[in-house]
């Protein structure tokens, strides 16, 4: 199977040389989501909750870009630039995963892009 490409207006344009999300041997990886604002280069003001909502919209803009949805989360990878913040990064998270959450690794960062307090991946399954 080849790979495929998504990109969609929903979530922040690729910055780099990356893509927003891959479609291969029947799972979607999305690259890392700072909580960038999409159609704007503004990160989500707020702290910790407000950002770390702003990153999972962004995810779930992709996935569902892709034919996927949070649902289908097997993996995912978070990156906290104050691993002070894991609490109310929970917090947040959990409200996306209410069920049987995804696998997760978490890890403080520091220096997260033009300043963001997280930044999250995700491994999905597409939809049969």
């Amino acid at each position: 199977m080849a790979k495929q490409v998504i990109s969609t207006g929903s979530a922040p344009a690729a910055v780099g040389a990356y893509s927003q999300g891959i479609i291969a041997n029947g799972f979607v990886f999305t690259a890392g989501q700072i909580p960038l604002i999409p159609g704007t280069s503004n990160l989500r003001e707020g702290g910790i909750e407000a950002q770390t909502r702003q990153v999972m919209n962004n995810i779930k803009a992709v996935l569902e870009a892709s034919g996927s949805g949070l649902g289908n989360v097997v993996k995912t990878t978070v990156f906290l630039d104050d691993i002070s913040d894991f609490a109310a990064f929970n917090a947040v998270y959990s409200e996306y995963f209410p069920q049987d959450p995804p696998a997760r690794t978490t890890v403080q960062a520091g220096g997260l892009p033009i300043g963001a307090l997280i930044e999250v991946e995700a491994v999905a399954l597409l939809e049969s």
